[in-house]
C-alpha cells in the first residue's frame, strides 16, 4: 500500500523547503506575514539556493516585541506579490519544513490566496513532530533548545531568515539520527480546493487523528487480535493515552499497514495500545471492561512486519432494474 502519511527516514525525498514567518498576529487571513526566509535543502541537509525579504503587510506590524519590526523598518519594503514567484521556485518539488509547520503552512496558504497564486505545496514535515519521535531527551522542544542540544548557534531568535538557517542546521543531523533509529518522518500531503470561479487555493491542514477517523478501511473487519497471532488488515485500531510513542506516528502506522484507526473503543475495536497494564481510565480501562485486547506500543510497532492480508471490502451494487418500484409497508 502506498503511504500518504509518514515516510521511513531511510527511503530518499526530493528535498526540503526549509521555511519561517513572522506574522503580525496568529489568524491567518486576519494577521499578515512581516518576514519570510525560504531555504531549499538538498536531500543530504545541504542547502542549496534561498529567498528572504521583509514585507509591508500594509497593516500595524503587531507584536513588535517579539519580532523587533517597526512599521517604519517595514515601510518600502516589497508585499507578499511581489516575492511570491521567489517563494515558488524555493518550494517547487520539495516538502515544506518548519518548527510548528501548521502556522508557517497556513499563513503562506492565506497570504497566495489574497494575491491569487498557487504554492507548489504537496507535503510538510513538522520538525517539532519530529523531534518528539527521536526522544532528544531535551526539557522542551523549542528551536532554541534543539539548536543548544545539536550546537547550533541561533544569533537573533524570531527572525525569520536567523530561525530558518538555525532549522536547516538543525534538520541535518536529526535526518541522521532518524536514518539510525529507523523513525519514520511525520510527512504529511496537503489537498487543494477548486473554488467555482477557477481559483484553486491550499486546504486547511486538519489533525490526523480527525482524517484518519473517517477514513473508510478497504478491508473487512476480522474481529478482535488474538495475542500471539499477526495482526490482520482490517483490524479496528484505538489508542491510549498510555503511550510512549506519539499517536500521530501510531496512526501512521495503522493505516499503513491497512489497519483502520478508531477514536472510540467499543465490541468492534480488535485492540488498543496502551502501555499500561491494567489502566484504571481512558481508552485502556473501556478495553478492558469490554473485553478488548491490549498491546503496548513497542509490542504493536514489532507486529507491523508481519500483518496477514485482508478480505476486501465489497462495493455495494445497487440491483434495482430500471422502472423496478420498491414496496413500502
Amino acid at each position: 500500500m502506498s503511504h500518504p502519511w509518514g515516510r521511513p527516514a531511510g527511503e530518499a525525498g526530493a528535498g526540503w523547503a526549509v521555511v519561517d514567518v513572522e506574522t503580525t498576529g496568529f489568524r491567518p487571513g486576519q494577521a499578515r506575514i512581516v518576514s519570510i526566509a525560504a531555504l531549499a535543502v538538498g536531500d543530504d541537509g545541504n542547502v542549496e539556493h534561498s529567498v528572504a525579504s521583509l514585507l509591508n503587510p500594509g497593516v500595524d506590524p503587531g507584536p513588535t516585541h517579539v519580532h523587533g519590526l517597526t512599521a517604519e523598518m517595514l515601510e518600502g519594503q516589497p508585499c507578499f506579490g511581489d516575492v511570491v514567484g521567489d517563494v515558488i521556485d524555493v518550494l517547487r518539488g520539495r516538502t515544506l519544513v518548519a518548527h510548528n509547520v501548521g502556522f508557517d503552512y497556513s499563513f503562506l496558504a492565506a497570504e497566495a490566496e489574497l494575491v491569487g497564486a498557487e504554492l507548489p505545496i504537496d507535503s510538510v514535515m513538522c520538525t517539532v513532530e519530529l523531534a518528539r519521535r527521536l526522544a532528544l531527551g531535551t526539557d522542551n522542544l523549542r528551536l532554541e533548545t534543539l539548536a543548544a542540544h545539536w550546537g547550533v548557534s541561533q544569533m537573533k531568535p524570531h527572525d525569520a531568515l536567523d530561525d530558518a538557517q538555525v532549522l536547516a542546521q538543525i534538520l541535518k543531523p536529526t535526518l541522521a539520527r532518524a536514518r539510525e533509529h529507523k523513525v519514520w518522518l511525520p510527512l504529511r500531503e496537503v489537498s487543494r480546493k477548486r473554488w467555482p470561479n477557477g481559483l484553486i487555493t491550499h486546504e486547511e491542514l486538519r489533525p490526523l487523528k480527525v482524517l484518519a477517523s473517517r477514513l473508510p478501511c478497504p478491508y473487512v473487519n476480522p474481529g478482535p487480535y488474538v495475542p500471539g497471532r499477526p495482526l490482520v488488515q482490517g483490524m479496528r485500531v484505538a489508542l491510549s493515552a498510555e503511550v510512549a510513542r506519539t499517536h500521530e506516528e501510531l496512526i501512521e502506522r495503522i493505516l499503513h499497514a491497512g489497519l483502520a484507526y478508531s477514536d472510540l473503543v467499543d465490541q468492534q475495536t480488535s485492540l488498543v495500545i496502551c502501555n499500561e497494564p491494567t489502566p484504571e481510565q481512558g481508552k485502556g480501562y473501556q478495553a478492558g471492561e469490554l473485553g478488548v485486547p491490549l498491546v503496548t506500543d513497542e509490542d504493536f510497532m514489532g507486529l507491523l512486519g508481519h500483518v496477514l492480508g485482508g478480505a476486501d471490502v465489497e462495493e455495494f451494487t445497487d440491483t434495482t432494474v430500471d422502472g423496478d418500484q420498491y414496496t413500502l409497508f
